[in-house]
C-alpha cells in the first residue's frame, strides 16, 4: 500500500485544515494523524503543503464538475427566457449537494479558506482550471452590462458569494438544505442580475482603468 498511504494522508489532511485552518496545521501532524511512521511520507507523495491541498480539493472535483456540466448542457439545449436564475443554479447546486456528508461539509469549508486565502497555484488547480467554472463564466457574460464583467466583476462576487455562504453552511448543517440552496439561488441570481446604478457608474467614469 502506497496508494492506503497516500489516502489517509489526504483524508486526514482534508479533516485538519477543514477543523483548523490550512496554515494552522503542520505537516509533521498530518503526518501522524494519517498512522504514517516515515516522517518524509507526506513530502514523497505531495512535495509540500501546496501539493497535498491539491491532492485534498481534487478528490472532490469530479463530482462537482459533472454535475454543473449536466445543468449546463440542459441549459444550452433549452435556455429558457429568464436565464440568470438557472444558470445561478448550475453554479450553485452542485456545491450545495456536498453538504449531505460531513466529507463534503470540509471541502466546503477548504473552498472557502483558499480563496480567501488567495493561493494561486491551488487556486489554478482547484478553481479556476475546471472546464465548469469557465464554462459557466463564458456563458453568463454576454447576459450581462459590460460595465459589470470589465469593472465591477461581477461573476466573481456571485462566485465569492456562494463560497462564503455555502462554508457557513457547512459548520452549522441542516437535516434538510432545500430552503437553503434555493435561497442561495435566488441571491446569486440577484446579484447577477441586479442593476448598475448611476451612482456606481459615475464613480466608474472617474476611478482609472
Amino acid at each position: 500500500m502506497v496508494a492506503d498511504g497516500r489516502l489517509r494522508l489526504v483524508l486526514a489532511a482534508e479533516k485538519l485544515f477543514a477543523d483548523r485552518g490550512i496554515d494552522a496545521v503542520s505537516l509533521r501532524e498530518i503526518n501522524a494523524a494519517a498512522g504514517q511512521r516515515n516522517a518524509s511520507a507526506l513530502q514523497y507523495h505531495f512535495g509540500d503543503r501546496e501539493g497535498l491541498l491539491k491532492a485534498v480539493m481534487a478528490r472532490h472535483l469530479p463530482s462537482v464538475e459533472a454535475a454543473r456540466h449536466e445543468l449546463l448542457d440542459a441549459f444550452e439545449a433549452a435556455p429558457p427566457s429568464e436565464p440568470l436564475r438557472p444558470l445561478a443554479g448550475a453554479f450553485v447546486r452542485p456545491l450545495a449537494a456536498k453538504l449531505a456528508d460531513e466529507e463534503g461539509r470540509r471541502y466546503l469549508l477548504l473552498l472557502d479558506q483558499v480563496v480567501r486565502r488567495a493561493s494561486p497555484g491551488v487556486l489554478k488547480a482547484s478553481i479556476h482550471e475546471p472546464t465548469s467554472v469557465n464554462r459557466w463564466r463564458e456563458i453568463v457574460g454576454p447576459l450581462l452590462p459590460e460595465i459589470a464583467v470589465t469593472r465591477l466583476h461581477r461573476r466573481f462576487t456571485a462566485i465569492r458569494v456562494t463560497y462564503t455562504e455555502l462554508a457557513r453552511r457547512a459548520e452549522t448543517g441542516s437535516r434538510d438544505e432545500r430552503l437553503f440552496t434555493s435561497h442561495l439561488v435566488d441571491v446569486v441570481a440577484s446579484v447577477l442580475a441586479t442593476p448598475v446604478s448611476e451612482e456606481t457608474a459615475a464613480l466608474l467614469v472617474t476611478r482609472p482603468g
